[in-house]
């Protein structure tokens, strides 16, 4: 990275600004203001997010508002309504009240003197996701968004379900919250009211698993703010950005697809995080890319952004499995629209253990070999499955498949005589039947060397009880044939000459996703069983594109480490008890913020637990550490929630307790029993 210190514009740094909202209350900002401005008003670019501007989050923001206001534009960081130094309470994510408070900022911002009237408005993930929310609201202002590591889409693609299971994310989601939400506002930003308002927001923010849990359907709850609902409600230019190594790369797509205003995609190898701070690698300079954006849609530049291509990614070559990489080998490639006429879907039969092409063969020859294969995985499928959506906290990315293939069916290519190259959204279809009224099914694309070393590809879940509906799902008839579809996260990927494609389908991928009530065999009859593959003509348009640069960024934040972080995956298993464990660590150690003086401890573990071949032994256990100090200010806050299930019901044990100085001043438990909705 690049560290960048002398900038086009100097600029003065606001600590923090109240803006008011339309019902009295007020939220609290940070600002980077370009002394030009003094003179001559400037386009103005808003990051709303909850994650705490004052300390949390102040290391980010050190590195990317002030280079953007170097070079032109005021910066404006806002603490959501009931988090960081603002005020209210924050009951869950994504609301109404979030994005009518979003709509009064930008209102506030586009009167101050020093704004030219024009607003955009950046982040990542929930500010990725509130920046299309707010888009579709159309506030005057606001001329365009850049949206990373987002979704269109509350239910289908999200952190709480996928194809209609239960992601192991929804609970580590909710820890994360449940321990942000507890965080108190800093006293020398508020004032003497920190400790009510503190102890209001422990009060009344709420348990979000127990809410979302009670949503375990498409309905009114998801849809409401999912931007996929009405697409044409978004008026101003978009650029959606997203990485392979996260969880919401689909929506690059959608987006690319379905909106109608100017737009632009790009999908890197990144997890979920800015792509100028991007792993894997190679990370960009996303921060001059965000400048072109600003420039041509907020100051009327022609700089010729729009007119490259509408949509970029990373081809990512083949590379043995690993949970962590630094960089993914491969190369940049263009399509000029999204769906692309360079993309040709290639279809490969199944057959027992076998794929192939229907290009090179019709139906395979039967002979003696059987026309119906069933399955009932092991728990133990799903253990090197990695995290839904990698945060580079490494290891976690989806480990060798080999050890999971041994629970799972699997359908495997003859060597390829070619490279094959992907790019897009595969597809499996089946007709399937199983001896319960509930299923699911996991699949895995992944890229086999000639050493016989799995790296998975891409994947895709199916709760089979959702395979017409996701609104409206519907228990299966034992032992009835059904034809359903299992879609897979899009990549863009090269496989080598010499490698084979192989499919794996396994009845469970805990902890991943959620177990169904009881163990299922789920029969594959092979009629027409189809993989779908996007398949690209690699061509010579490339070699034109604007290369980016390298990474840039403002001089980092300046702080002082305490304790060293400690990130790590460990699977415990006992052998006598036929237990397994798998604990996640994320020990984001102890740091002094030297400006400020304010020393900040975050500690969260998660444990996910099965016991032998019993479903409802499946557990969940997470618990955090979040520690605030400052001279004689001291706030300590723990909180721990499990989730466990019956074949009817999912049960919540959830605790909260905060301590000021030695004393414990909050404490609170919360136990609930939530019916399993085809679940």
């Amino acid at each position: 990275m690049e560290v960048i210190n002398d900038f086009p514009y100097n600029v003065r740094e606001i600590e923090n600004v109240f803006i008011p909202m339309r019902d009295g209350q007020h939220l609290a900002a940070r600002i980077w203001l370009p002394e030009a401005t003094q003179d001559t008003p400037l386009p103005a670019i808003m990051e709303y997010i909850p994650y705490r501007k004052r300390d949390i989050t102040r290391g980010r923001d050190a590195t990317n508002h002030p280079y953007l206001a170097g070079h032109g534009y005021v910066c404006v960081r806002v603490d959501m309504r009931g988090s960081g130094d603002s005020d209210g309470v924050l009951t869950d994510e994504y609301t109404q009240q979030e994005q009518l408070d979003a709509v009064d900022a930008i209102e506030w911002i586009a009167r101050q003197a020093w704004c030219d009237g024009s607003v955009g408005m950046m982040g990542i993930s929930w500010g990725g996701f509130n920046s299309l929310q707010v888009a579709a609201k159309q506030p005057p202002a606001l001329k365009a968004i850049i949206s990373l590591c987002s979704s269109d889409d509350l239910y289908a693609d999200n952190m709480h379900y996928m194809g209609g299971c239960l992601l192991g994310d929804n609970l580590s989601e909710a820890t994360v919250m449940l321990a942000f939400n507890a965080l108190p506002p800093d006293p020398l930003i508020v004032g003497d009211r920190w400790r009510d308002m503190w102890h209001e927001r422990m009060e009344e923010s709420g348990l979000w698993i127990d809410k979302w849990l009670r949503h375990q359907r498409r309905s009114e709850y998801w849809s409401a703010s999912s931007v996929c609902e009405y697409y044409d409600a978004i008026r101003c230019p978009v650029y959606a950005v997203g990485g392979w190594a996260d969880g919401f790369t689909n929506t690059v797509f959608r987006l690319m697809e379905h909106l109608e205003v100017p737009r632009k995609g790009l999908i890197g190898p990144w997890g979920h995080k800015y792509p100028h701070q991007g792993i894997p690698g190679p990370a960009i300079g996303f921060l001059q890319e965000a400048l072109r954006w600003w420039d041509y849609w907020l100051k009327g530049k022609d700089n010729g952004i729009m007119d490259e291509p509408m949509l970029r990614a990373w081809e990512q070559d083949s590379v043995p499995p690993d949970n962590s990489y630094e960089d993914r080998p491969g190369r940049w490639i263009a399509e000029p629209l999204w769906p692309s006429n360079n993309i040709q879907e290639q279809h490969y039969l199944l057959s027992p253990y076998r794929l192939t092409p229907l290009s090179s063969a019709s139906e395979p020859e039967r002979g003696t070999e059987p026309t119906t294969m069933g399955l009932q995985s092991p728990l133990s499928v799903g253990l090197a499955a990695g995290k839904w959506c990698s945060y580079a906290a490494t290891p976690d990315l989806p480990g060798d498949q080999r050890e999971e293939d041994g629970g799972s069916l699997i359908f495997s290519t003859d060597a390829l005589a070619e490279p094959l190259h992907i790019f897009g959204t595969p597809s499996l279809e089946l007709e399937v039947s199983s001896n319960q009224p509930q299923a699911m099914l996991a699949v895995r694309l992944s890229d086999v060397a000639p050493d016989g070393k799995a790296t998975r590809v891409t994947y895709g879940l199916l709760n089979l009880t959702h395979r017409d509906s996701n609104a409206e799902p519907t228990p299966l008839e034992p032992h009835r044939t059904y034809r359903v579809t299992i879609d897979m996260n899009g990549i863009a990927q090269q496989f080598p000459a010499g490698h084979q494609l192989r499919v794996s389908v396994s009845t469970s991928y805990w902890p991943l996703a959620w177990l169904p009530p009881k163990p299922a065999q789920v029969d594959i009859s092979f009629n027409h069983c189809v993989l779908k593959l996007p398949v690209r003509c690699a061509g010579h348009e490339e070699d034109g594109l604007t290369h980016f640069d390298a990474p840039q960024s403002a001089p980092p934040l300046e702080i002082t480490n305490l304790a060293p972080s400690k990130h790590n995956w460990l699977l415990h298993q006992d052998l006598a008890t036929k237990s397994s464990t798998l604990e996640v660590v994320n020990d984001q150690g102890c740091f002094r913020i030297n400006d400020i003086g304010t020393e900040i401890h975050r500690c969260a573990r998660e444990y996910y637990t099965t016991v032998g071949n019993d479903f409802t032994s499946a557990r969940g256990e997470t618990v955090t550490e979040s520690s605030f100090k400052r001279d004689d200010w001291h706030t300590q806050v723990y909180t721990r929630t499990v989730l466990t299930c019956t074949e009817t019901n999912f049960i919540i044990h959830a605790e909260m307790d905060a301590y000021e100085g030695q004393y414990r001043v909050f404490s609170k438990n919360w136990e609930s029993t939530i019916p399993r909705d085809l679940l």
